[in-house]
């Protein structure tokens, strides 16, 4: 059977483009911008303590190398932090989605690389930054609106992209660097012993199951694209099926990819949820 150039461009240019409802992005926008105070704050602190890290230890990534970043200094940290925060929950109450959004996006990667750039790269962050420099591609949106936007379609489609290619070049790297003995060595069971709970120190003492755990990963990991092609109530148990996994993983070693989950809600049908709005009896008199 010959497939037409025609009929390939305008089958992959429809699921580029299919349309979500504006809800879905109101309700992301809420939750992608409040996430970032908690981010600063709660869950990566670690980046704020690099104001008083000496300048000579930064290595900037490539990226800021490209871009000809400035070096980390007190005050420049600081600063970033304070306008990343700020504009974030401005971003929140939904107005002027465009250029509040954007800000938020390059300031965000910007306090990206001054956290990245002093040996460690965390992987969990890739889709959450598309999240945020596709938000503002889609103008203006409101919980609980069904209107289907095209434009809100494809930022859930490079949302999702991104969020699978966490998965699949984890599961690459895994191979690239340790190889099979990745799946038949003692990873995980390191991972227990340096950072087990009560709920996971008892599997080191079961032959081969963390073994089996690793070969499981592995085959989740490079099986993930299928996520891009489910539809409905498929998709939605696949991502109760992720978070699920991840609370295990929380649970077992304490280890938990918030900003991964947070792009990972974004194949959920948030257009669903309304801000409960009060009756006239309620109303105040």
């Amino acid at each position: 059977m010959t497939v037409h150039p025609g009929n390939l461009a305008s089958g992959v240019e429809r699921w580029f483009f299919t349309p979500v409802a504006l809800g879905r992005i109101a309700v992301l926008r809420t939750i992608a911008y409040l996430f970032v105070p908690l981010d600063v704050f709660l869950i990566t602190p670690w980046a704020l303590a690099h104001r008083d890290v000496p300048v000579a230890l930064y290595q900037p990534l490539r990226i800021a190398r490209l871009l000809a970043l400035p070096e980390p200094t007190h005050a420049l940290v600081v600063g970033l932090c304070a306008a990343l925060v700020i504009t974030a929950l401005a971003a929140a109450t939904g107005r002027a989605p465009r250029v509040l959004g954007t800000l938020v996006a390059v300031l965000y990667l910007a306090w990206m690389l001054v956290a990245m750039s002093y040996g460690k790269v965390d992987h969990d962050r890739a889709g959450y930054l598309v999240l945020l420099a596709v938000l503002p591609t889609v103008g203006r949106a409101r919980w609980g609106d069904r209107t289907l936007s095209a434009r809100a379609g494809w930022a859930i489609r490079a949302t999702a992209i991104a969020v699978v290619c966490t998965y699949f070049l984890a599961a690459w790297a895994k191979l690239r660097f340790g190889g099979v003995d990745w799946l038949t060595g003692a990873t995980y069971t390191k991972a227990v012993l340096r950072r087990g709970t009560i709920l996971s120190d008892w599997t080191v003492h079961v032959p081969y199951l963390l073994m089996l755990a690793q070969i499981g990963t592995i085959v989740f990991e490079l099986c993930s694209p299928v996520l891009l092609f489910l539809r409905g109530r498929w998709q939605v148990r696949a991502v109760l099926f992720l978070f699920a996994f991840h609370a295990m993983v929380y649970a077992a070693l304490t280890i938990a990819f918030w900003p991964h989950l947070i792009a990972l809600t974004a194949l959920l049908p948030l257009e669903r949820l309304r801000v409960p709005r009060r009756s006239a009896a309620d109303a105040p008199h």
